[in-house]
């Protein structure tokens, strides 16, 4: 496919920057390099939307009535971005390259950087930060599978993958390197940009020692394992009660 014929393919949702095959994530690096292609070629235009003017390389996404997505003003979405049925986009932000699924919620001031993957059932909450992850092309972008919910302010950069069902308490920031550490056991288990399934992760610190001495850096903690019985809104709330975190 040519550049133009590619973008266009991952606008309609015919084709992804990354898929899960057999339990593995695969970056599609074909898509990534036509979407760096196609910055490189388009020339920057204006772009009226009533009474907003912009100035951009990328057209706005279009025809949201007939995708079945409810996008509130100002919220905008890139052209080369999908939107999958049942979206709602609070005034916020996706770019080129993004999948977000099935009646997922992009809530205020929140943004889905480019090649992002966003899985059904999802809610990023107010403010939450989703990172891009264009280059190099084979870098994995920032996933987060079905079900999950990431709670305000929250930043996932890096191409960390956040699992199945998964809910992050505000304010919990990883990046490939932060440790995110379960403590639900007698050791603490620790991983690197993942989040397990179903893990009810919060922020954390850890010491460290420096020559200047010894430090807080930030972690994560996973402090329980949502239940399966529970839906999202409910199983969020009772545990995030249960340890005296607020939500």
């Amino acid at each position: 496919m040519t550049t133009e014929e590619t973008i266009a393919a991952l606008d309609r949702g015919e084709i992804r920057v990354a898929e899960k095959v057999d339990g593995e994530w695969r970056v599609n690096e074909d898509a990534k390099a036509a979407i760096l292609d196609y910055f490189r070629t388009r020339q920057v235009e204006a772009i009226e939307v009533g009474p907003y003017e912009y100035m951009d390389k990328i057209p706005l996404k279009r025809n949201y009535a007939e995708l079945g997505v409810r996008v509130v003003p100002p919220a905008t979405a890139r052209y080369g971005s999908f939107l999958s049925p049942g979206v709602v986009m609070m005034p916020s932000y996706v770019n080129i390259g993004a999948w977000v699924g099935p009646n997922t919620m992009v809530d205020t001031w929140a943004t889905v950087g480019s090649c992002a993957q966003i899985g059904a059932d999802v809610h990023l909450a107010g403010g939450v930060g989703i990172g891009g992850v264009l280059e190099p092309v084979q870098a994995r972008p920032v996933i987060v599978e079905d079900g999950a919910f990431v709670g305000s302010r929250c930043i996932l950069v890096e191409g960390v993958v956040v699992g199945e069902r998964a809910v992050l308490a505000p304010n919990v920031s990883l990046t490939g390197s932060v440790p995110v550490i379960d403590v639900t056991g007698p050791e603490p288990v620790e991983h690197r940009g993942y989040v397990p399934p179903n893990a009810v992760v919060v922020p954390g610190t850890r010491p460290k020692k420096f020559p200047a001495g010894t430090y807080d850096l930030s972690c994560a903690l996973i402090i329980g394992w949502r239940s399966e019985q529970t839906d999202l809104k409910t199983s969020l709330n009772d545990v995030l009660r249960e340890y005296e975190i607020a939500s």
